[in-house]
């Protein structure tokens, strides 16, 4: 459903929200070990996370990744997901065809439809905060 880019950025923002939770600052070699992704791609992705305002970045000796108590707050899975795939997701045709619409549906448009909506909906209203609390609480997990 998402790039292999995506998951990690979803990850990654998770993570360091855990560790902005606990007023913590973490670095991408600390963010990469913590989400068994690749340090350079850890680093692209950070990249784009950081561009689009899901993450900040705080560079010098007492830097690294971190979120605002207002990102933690308003960072939205939706957003993550758009900062690296875009908006496809969220507007595209189940087959693929550019001119599929409510007035002209391909065979699947109302099933997908219905399908997108609620996972539009899901990724809208699940915070990054929401998520880092279940982790610190040990309900869910990054690892295996």
């Amino acid at each position: 459903m998402f790039s292999k880019a995506c998951e990690y950025a979803i990850r990654a923002t998770i993570f360091i929200a855990e560790q902005s939770l606990q007023k913590n600052k973490v670095g991408q070699k600390a963010i990469a070990k913590a989400i068994d992704s690749p340090e350079a791609f850890t680093a692209k992705t950070l990249q784009k996370l950081t561009k689009n305002n899901v993450v900040t970045a705080h560079k010098g000796p007492n830097g690294g990744f971190y979120l605002s108590e207002a990102q933690l707050q308003t960072i939205c899975l939706r957003n993550i997901v758009e900062a690296i795939d875009g908006d496809d997701l969220f507007v595209s045709c189940g087959l693929g065809l550019h001119k599929c619409n409510d007035k002209k549906p391909c065979p699947v448009h109302h099933q997908f439809k219905a399908i997108r909506d609620e996972l539009t909906s899901m990724l809208q209203n699940t915070t990054v905060q929401h998520m880092a609390i279940q982790m610190k609480s040990g309900e869910t997990y990054l690892k295996q």
